[in-house]
């Protein structure tokens, strides 16, 4: 279904339930319980989320919710799914560790979802990435719809979305949807560099980082407020004290 391996700060999910990723409730279950267990573990900055298989993440498993449209309360419990899907999105962006989706194949529907709650977003320029639900006659409900118009403007978003286009990495790359596209061979040692990179900085630092970009443009926080209340913490940190020394050291040497 998954599994989760620890290198120092980094903790890399490796979903495996084939032949889709296809989420059901065991697989979103396991996804809660690894966030629990990664946003406890001080020790962890970064997750770093990736797939075995040939498909990233292919979303709802669609057997499921043709065997609960055979019954009257079938709806009812998709839905609940995609209220755990909302949930569980919710917290990877919001948690207090970056989230790499590491996205080397097919990333459509609620994989797309998945990749879009994440931090950073590094994948295959082979790779098909989509929120094609529109073509099901659903929409994409486990919060595509509002991150891709934040990421990309309601231009971009309606256009994928409603005309249920689906793009290559490199096409996403160049709209903004992923940071980065390589060539699939390539893309596990460059993201593993990536994730190694982004876990030598400060977990805090990092925290806060993130928490004051959320807060741009939300109608309720004050970023700049946010700013300078996380920079004051900051500045009474051992690690951060112990960085701008060394830091300091190196540049009299």
């Amino acid at each position: 279904m998954l599994s989760i391996e620890r290198t120092g700060p980094v903790a890399v999910v490796t979903l495996s339930r084939p032949p889709a990723n296809a989420f059901n409730d065991e697989l979103v279950g396991r996804l809660e319980a690894v966030l629990d267990q990664v946003t406890e573990d001080e020790g962890v900055s970064v997750l770093h989320i990736r797939s075995d298989q040939k498909i990233f993440c292919g979303g709802a498993d669609l057997a499921f919710m043709q065997s609960c449209f055979s019954t009257p309360e079938g709806p009812d419990v998709m839905l609940e799914l995609v209220r755990r899907l909302q949930c569980l999105f919710d917290r990877i962006e919001t948690a207090p560790v970056v989230s790499i989706a590491e996205i080397g194949g097919a990333a459509l529907g609620g994989g797309m979802e998945l990749a879009l709650a994440c931090d950073v977003r590094v994948a295959a320029i082979e790779a098909k990435l989509g929120l094609p639900e529109v073509r099901l006659g659903l929409i994409p409900g486990a919060g595509g719809t509002q991150r891709l118009a934040r990421l990309c403007g309601h231009g971009v978003a309606k256009r994928l979305i409603l005309g249920a286009e689906v793009l290559d990495g490199a096409q996403a790359e160049r709209l903004g949807i992923v940071q980065w596209a390589h060539p699939r061979q390539q893309l596990p040692e460059w993201t593993r560099e990536l994730a190694a990179r982004l876990a030598g900085m400060s977990r805090d630092a990092l925290a806060a980082a993130k928490s004051c970009i959320a807060a741009q443009g939300h109608p309720t926080r004050d970023g700049f407020a946010e700013e300078i209340a996380g920079t004051r913490i900051l500045y009474f940190h051992t690690d951060t004290r112990r960085r701008v020394a060394e830091f300091l050291n190196r540049s009299a040497t």
